[in-house]
């Protein structure tokens, strides 16, 4: 098998734009948990759902830091990979280029968790409307 800088090379674009998409929602949960936090303390009408909402966005917002961890190092390791190869060490930077992969699939897996808890934070919202 051919392994060539060009290779790990294809993943940049990839992590860039995954990156890019854990920051906004990072972004847009802390969000959330201002709002959240401004009806709690402003608003009189007493919320069905506050607590299962707070350990909800706890949760989504360590996993959200697992995610970027995980692309972070996977990013890291795609450039070390790089730069293995370019110093002419194919096996390690084949090996590395492996893990680097690893770390972006464990990064997606821990999206997909997130994304169904985040559905979950939407539907006790509906929930807590319906009762209006």
């Amino acid at each position: 098998m051919q392994f060539s800088i060009n290779t790990p090379a294809l993943l940049f674009p990839a992590i860039t734009l995954l990156m890019l998409a854990y920051t906004n929602r990072f972004l847009s949960l802390a969000t959330l948990i201002r709002n959240l936090h401004s009806k709690l303390f402003q608003d009189n009408e007493k919320r069905t759902n506050i607590h299962e909402q707070i350990r909800n966005l706890k949760r989504r917002l360590v996993l959200i830091k697992q995610m970027q961890a995980s692309g972070i190092f996977s990013f890291f390791l795609c450039v070390l990979s790089m730069l293995f190869v370019y110093f002419n060490y194919e096996i390690s930077g084949f090996i590395t280029f492996g893990l680097s992969l690893g770390f972006l699939l464990v990064s997606l897996a821990l999206s997909l968790n997130e994304i169904f808890i985040s559905t979950r934070a939407l539907e006790l919202e509906l929930k807590d409307m319906e009762g209006k």
